[in-house]
């Protein structure tokens, strides 16, 4: 419910995912599932980013590399003082690590101990201009954000009970802000997506058509 000020937050900071962002809000109802088809056009209500006065349900912009940590921890900060405390998560790509702002921001969450913040890292090694390790290697992760002050779960970003799992052993991390690095690979289940780069941006017909069709037969 948008509406309701005592609900969690949602940040997504790796902008691109907006596709899954939208169809997620609109199979909740928040906008017509019809405005899918929509996606990037000119004066649509969902664009290629996130926008908060545009597209019901989106509580932060998105699209500048390494923000989005900063903005949910201003989000973090000033619903602390509401009782129940409403948490905030935030998804981010691991390109967005090599941005100085994301490290800026993660010293900010610790110094202010924002444990009802939940930071989500997409470790998939892959980003718009080709894999991680060969651009900007950014491990070791897990031990800079805990050097920090941060609480740290690794876990199978594909997998929902992994993903609850760490969940569930981060519970227990008060006083710290919380952080789940979710392995995952690229564009996973779809032959000519996965472990790539290619089609990022893309959301036609065909070739959503194409990608339903090998998941589906990959879950038979």
């Amino acid at each position: 419910e948008p509406s309701w000020e005592d609900r969690d937050r949602f940040v997504l900071g790796k902008g691109r995912g907006c596709p899954a962002l939208y169809a997620a809000l609109a199979n909740r109802s928040f906008f017509p599932r019809e405005e899918l088809w929509s996606y990037r056009r000119l004066g649509a209500m969902l664009q290629g980013f996130p926008e908060v006065r545009r597209a019901p349900g989106v509580d932060a912009p998105g699209g500048s590399p390494g923000q989005g940590l900063g903005l949910a921890n201003g989000l973090a900060l000033a619903l602390r003082d509401r009782a129940p405390v409403p948490s905030v998560y935030c998804l981010v790509g691991d390109g967005e690590l090599q941005e100085g702002v994301f490290w800026e921001s993660a010293m900010t969450s610790a110094r202010f101990c924002l444990d009802n913040l939940v930071l989500i890292i997409d470790r998939d090694g892959r980003q718009n201009m080709g894999g991680e390790e060969e651009i900007m290697p950014l491990e070791p992760i897990a031990e800079k954000l805990t050097s920090f002050g941060w609480a740290v779960e690794e876990c199978d970003g594909h997998d929902f009970a992994s993903l609850d799992g760490a969940m569930a052993a981060l519970r227990t991390s008060g006083g710290k802000p919380r952080c789940i690095l979710a392995c995952t690979v690229s564009g996973k289940g779809v032959s000519f997506l996965e472990g790539g780069a290619s089609g990022i941006g893309e959301l036609s017909r065909d070739f959503m058509d194409k990608a339903l069709r090998e998941l589906e037969k990959g879950g038979d």
